[in-house]
């Protein structure tokens, strides 16, 4: 926090220095070159650190063009878009065929409700749930307010009385984070239901009608959620595996992704925290694998060795690790052989480092990168 822009300077020379050390295996020039990543990604972190904490003598780098957004899975989006619906169309119909009047306002609350809901995934049902026993709490505070309370008091100093001695503790206890979404409907919704005004109206039948169409397009977000629920969480960490896998393969196959290691990061910040342990390591095993291919396909090229490649990267895209790791261990082998006649000798050494790493990779998880080969 003190000096960001020093720590940054620092990461930056330690990853210099790491990646133009002599090594001398392949396994050394892997670890100095994995170290100096690391001490990049800090020296990035430290650089949003000197932006956060405005540093003056870190300059403010400014991206061109326009950031895309990426969405690792489009199914769970889907399922909240049709719960959606389904929800505001089913109070839609009420409010026809029963001609409820308060109808619109159960409408508005419940698109509210179910976009807010949307992004908890496994937690939207008991989120609406909590948010709608809130908003009910709510109405029974501003009912009791509006037609006991207030018409008793005929003071501006009076009215501010009543109104903290509600608005205050309920927002104390929404401060606290385990209920939050129980106490926060308390504090803004009930002022929104009571609708202070210089001239206020007491009007048991427009109170009742706007709250019951408040709690009730909540209520019905809540059974949306119920009856509708998101996608199983183990479906959804499998599904994102199968995605990395077949972006893999095509990886392999010549069709490089742009931004490769960004579209990992996507899906391991979705990933559901019911995964094993196993399926985390499975989909960091594809990032690392994809980013040695990229990477090594960008060295052979520029010493024209594309052909002894290729056939380890087809047997990749195939699915047969074990044809692929005996392909790497040749292709090293001849790499070997060129550095030996002096040809770019540290470039070759770190090829054969990104060799290593993917022959490490693919052996413990063989299963999985066999699992649905093409046929």
């Amino acid at each position: 926090m003190a000096d960001p822009t020093g720590l940054h300077r620092s990461c930056e020379a330690a990853g210099s220095r790491l990646l133009a050390f002599p090594a001398g295996a392949p396994s050394q020039c892997l670890i100095a070159d994995k170290a100096a990543e690391a001490l990049v990604g800090r020296a990035h972190a430290l650089g949003g650190l000197a932006l956060l904490v405005a540093d003056p003598a870190r300059p403010v780098l400014r991206r061109r063009g326009i950031a895309r957004q990426r969405v690792p899975d489009w199914l769970p989006t889907l399922v909240n878009a049709g719960r959606a619906v389904a929800t505001i169309g089913a109070v839609a119909l009420l409010w026809i065929f029963t001609t409820w009047p308060g109808g619109a306002t159960a409408i508005t609350w419940a698109a509210i409700t179910i976009i807010l809901m949307a992004p908890r995934a496994d937690q939207a049902y008991a989120h609406a749930l909590r948010f709608t026993v809130g908003n009910a709490l709510a109405a029974v505070f501003a009912a009791i307010l509006a037609f006991t309370v207030l018409p008793q008091l005929q003071t501006f100093t009076g009215f501010c009385l009543a109104l903290c001695a509600h608005l205050v503790p309920a927002g104390a206890l929404m401060a606290q984070p385990w209920e939050a979404a129980l106490f926060t409907p308390m504090v803004g919704n009930s002022v929104a239901m009571l609708v202070p005004a210089h001239h206020m109206s007491y009007d048991p039948g427009q109170f009742y009608n706007a709250a019951l169409g408040l709690v009730g397009g909540c209520g019905a977000v809540a059974v949306a959620s119920r009856l509708l629920p998101p996608l199983p969480p183990t479906f959804r960490g499998c599904r994102l595996l199968v995605s990395a896998l077949r972006d893999l393969r095509s990886v392999a196959a010549g069709r490089t992704r742009r931004e490769w290691e960004g579209h990992f990061r996507v899906r391991l910040s979705v990933m559901p925290e019911q995964v094993t342990t196993t399926q985390c390591a499975q989909l960091l095993a594809a990032m690392s694998v994809g980013t040695e291919i990229i990477r090594l396909r960008e060295i052979t090229h520029r010493f024209g060795l594309s052909g002894g490649l290729n056939p380890a990267l087809a047997t990749i895209a195939q699915g047969d690790t074990a044809s692929a790791t005996a392909d790497l261990a040749r292709f090293a082998a001849a790499l070997a052989a060129r550095a030996a006649t002096g040809a770019g000798p540290q470039t070759l050494l770190r090829a054969r480092g990104s060799i290593l790493a993917i022959s490490e990779v693919l052996t413990p998880h063989a299963a999985h990168f066999d699992a649905g080969a093409p046929g």
